[in-house]
């Protein structure tokens, strides 16, 4: 694979990073998933519009412009000759020296890497994901905003230790007044009475892509959706549960804490947002070649 690092495209074994960037040695940036189907890159323009927000609230200047950092993306994927696949876009802080001080840092780093990328075995999709809640928390709000998708994570590595070492496939995670914030990696949705309920970012959820998407689709749909605090309780009790993320797409949970959600999985109403969601991902975005 060819990976970009601040406008040279190298083969994989050849593209580094200085030990010294901040975006190594303290997480300092902020990063993108993004996925392309057949051709065509979905939801670019909100993928970019993120980085840069996220980079914005942080006090990052991308040392691209939107329109530069969309072209360096295409000309890797290009490079890499694929028609589906994933991309990891990278702005990090750039190279320093061994302080906090990010004034020392003098130019940001960009990194795009262009590769294959599969969350979860297909059978999953089929028989349910099986949750477990974390006692690590949710980073809270008046900590780190839930919008800036930074590249520390060792909160959610965290969550995601706790499942795996609890046999489960995904963790969730509360937030600090005990709400359900989100996965480790994923937005949460419960279905009950044929309406949709989500966190809101308040909460501590980031403001997925992929839960944007379904935001417009339930509307065309005519499902009811809306924002509201959730408890361990109500997702118990749900009729449905589903997890969305670029990576993993649409995905349903089985299983939290050991307690059955419904009783078909996937329920009618992940079922109907799902092959949607399929069908948008191959019909629109923006074309690569």
């Amino acid at each position: 694979m060819k990976i970009h690092v601040d406008g040279t495209l190298y083969e994989e074994e050849d593209a580094k990073i200085s030990v010294f960037d901040h975006g190594l040695l303290y997480g300092d940036g902020v990063f993108e998933g993004i996925r392309f189907y057949d051709g065509r890159i979905f939801q670019l323009e909100a993928h970019i519009d993120r980085l840069f927000n996220s980079a914005h609230s942080i006090c990052l200047r991308p040392p691209l412009t939107k329109s530069g950092m969309k072209q360096a993306l295409l000309e890797t994927v290009r490079a890499n000759q694929l028609q589906s696949g994933y991309v990891r876009l990278l702005l990090t802080r750039g190279v320093g020296n061994l302080g906090l001080n990010p004034e020392h840092c003098r130019l940001p780093a960009v990194i795009i890497i262009v590769d294959y990328i599969r969350l979860y075995p297909a059978e999953i999709y089929k028989r349910g994901l099986k949750v477990v809640t974390c006692t690590t928390r949710r980073t809270t709000p008046t900590a780190l905003s839930p919008m800036v998708k930074s590249l520390n994570y060792l909160n959610n590595i965290l969550a995601k230790i706790e499942a795996s070492q609890a046999g489960a496939e995904e963790g969730l995670m509360l937030n600090e007044w005990g709400y359900v914030a989100e996965c480790t990696a994923d937005n949460i949705f419960i279905v009950r009475n044929e309406g949709v309920v989500t966190p809101p970012v308040t909460a501590g959820a980031l403001a997925g892509i992929t839960r944007s998407v379904i935001f417009d689709l339930a509307l065309d749909l005519g499902i009811s959706l809306k924002e509201a605090d959730i408890t361990r309780h109500e997702v118990f009790v749900a009729d449905e549960c589903f997890l969305t993320g670029t990576a993993a797409e649409v995905i349903p949970v089985a299983m939290l804490d050991g307690r059955r959600i419904g009783v078909e999985v996937p329920g009618p109403i992940t079922q109907r947002l799902t092959s949607e969601f399929h069908q948008l991902t191959r019909r629109v975005g923006t074309v690569i070649y």
